[in-house]
Parts: C-alpha cells; structure tokens; sequence
C-alpha cells in the first residue's frame, strides 16, 4: 500500500497572508486542491493523508467533498512545526507497513511521473527522495566583522536541491523520528525536513534520488504565486 500525505500545517505568512496559503486559489482552484488531485489521480497512490493548519480541517472537508475525492481517508490537524505535523502524521498511519510519500501541499505541480517513479523506487529502496541538479553555483558564507564573506565555492556537479515527495517504508521513518524526539538535543537543532532526521538518526539506511523538476516549485514568497500560474497555464496549453 502506497499512502500519499500531503503535509499542509504553515500559515501563509512569508505569501503576507491572513490565511493559510494552501487555501489560496491559483489557476482556478486552491493550492491545497491541485495537490490532493494529482494523488488523487495517480494509480499507484491507494490513500490520502491531509495534515491541516489547526482551525481549517473543516475547509478541507468541504473540498474534498464537493470534489468528490475518494482516496482521503483522514484530515489531521498539523503541528507547530514541520517535525510535529510529521510526527502526527505518522501517528495518524498506525504500524502497519507501508509506503509513505510525505508531500508539501505548497508544491501543487509535483507530476504524476515523480509519484509514480517515488512508488517504484520504494519497491528496492527503504528511502527515497526527489531532487534536481543546482544550475546556480553555489557559495558557503563566512561570517566577517562587517556582514559575510565567501568562504568557499562548492562543487555544484555533486550538489542537488531537493524537493518532495520524500518517501520512505513508514517503519523507516516512524524508527528514525522515535529516536529523535527521544533525543533531548534535537530541540536545540531540529531538521529541516524528514531526510534529514533520517540521516541524523537512521545514517546507515541510503536514501535514493528520483529525478524531480524544476516545474515542482514550492510556493512560500508572493512572486511564487504568479510563476505557479504560469506554470499552470502552459500546462494546460
């Protein structure tokens, strides 16, 4: 069983919004919408998790209702952080054996051939994530008395910019973020997203590399908004 959660819990406010930006409307629908309906539509996906800012569960359901959305088993209210909206997330899955592609709802163009080579890579690998190559050098900073400096120039043929769908088989994951919120330094330092608690907790299971896109933009700025419309419109072109 393949089980596709949509990780939704942020507020919007780097979009410079009063709402949650998954509900903000982009090429007809809300961004929250255009994710669940490429899982929804994908074969390989056989379920739906939505984890929703707290207080928005209900504008979710209403969603999928009136769209009709059959694969959304369960509606979860998210966390203050992306490690706690995770953690419930896999709470809300149970044990049993799965695999689990822990999605950003602010990425509504992910394409179905990322879900569908995420799911086959599962089949072989107890890890996978999607990135693409860096077309940007990219610089390590060191700090200097008057602001930053270039500390290094690093080898961008080695360096990749990773996206989501990040999957993994749901005991993988569930081991690595039980031995991290046991952990009391993980606080002072949380991971950024679900590979890296994995590669603090769990660094002897590799992570495979699915090709993404550049299409596969995550919406967190206001300009954000208007190149997803675009990426819509030449969608549908």
């Amino acid at each position: 069983m393949a089980i596709g959660v949509l990780l939704a819990g942020g507020v919007g406010q780097r979009v410079g919004l009063a709402m949650p930006k998954q509900l903000v409307e982009v090429a007809g629908k809300t961004i929250i919408e255009h994710s669940i309906a490429v899982f929804e539509s994908a074969p390989e996906i056989d379920e739906i998790v939505v984890l929703m800012t707290p207080g928005y569960a209900g504008r979710i359901r209403e969603i999928v209702d009136r769209a009709g959305y059959r694969k959304v088993t369960k509606i979860v209210e998210g966390g203050a952080s992306r490690t706690e909206t995770t953690w419930r997330a896999l709470q809300a899955l149970g044990t049993q054996e799965c695999d689990v592609l822990l999605h950003d709802a602010v990425r509504p163009l992910v394409s179905p051939r990322i879900i569908a080579e995420c799911v086959q890579a599962l089949a072989t690998h107890r890890a996978v994530n999607v990135a693409i190559p860096s077309s940007d050098t990219i610089l390590a900073a060191a700090p200097t008395p008057d602001g930053e400096a270039i500390g290094a120039v690093l080898d961008r043929a080695t360096l990749r910019r990773s996206q989501t769908p990040q999957c993994f088989k749901l005991s993988v994951i569930r081991e690595a973020y039980e031995r991290a919120l046991a952990d009391p330094d993980f606080g002072k330092q949380p991971a950024t997203d679900d590979c890296g608690v994995l590669l603090r907790y769990l660094p002897e299971v590799p992570i495979h590399l699915v090709p993404g896109s550049e299409r596969n933009i995550k919406i967190t700025h206001p300009a954000d908004l208007r190149i997803a419309e675009l990426l819509f419109a030449t969608q549908d072109a």
